[in-house]
């Protein structure tokens, strides 16, 4: 799989981001302890993500490389992604 090209128009917090929408994460605002964190989790440029459950009540649930991770709105803020 190629390098997604970054369009900056669709870049948005993964926090918006409705469930059911996958996306390519683009960059972690965040700490190198918090990058490094995510990246161990899956978390890497050009990966997808798929909104399993925006936290619309209750957690914020991905599905990053098939494994489901629940992940507090300010992580989730800090994940930069770009839907389709």
């Amino acid at each position: 799989m190629g390098k997604t090209v970054i369009d900056p128009n669709r870049v948005q917090s993964l926090s918006v981001v409705k469930t059911g929408v996958k996306a390519r994460l683009v960059r972690i605002d965040a700490g190198r302890g918090l990058n490094n964190r995510l990246a161990s989790m899956g978390f890497v440029p050009d990966a997808e993500i798929t909104v399993v459950s925006n936290g619309h009540p209750g957690p914020f649930v991905v599905l990053v490389k098939e494994v489901k991770m629940a992940l507090g709105r300010g992580v989730a803020h800090k994940i930069l992604v770009q839907t389709p």
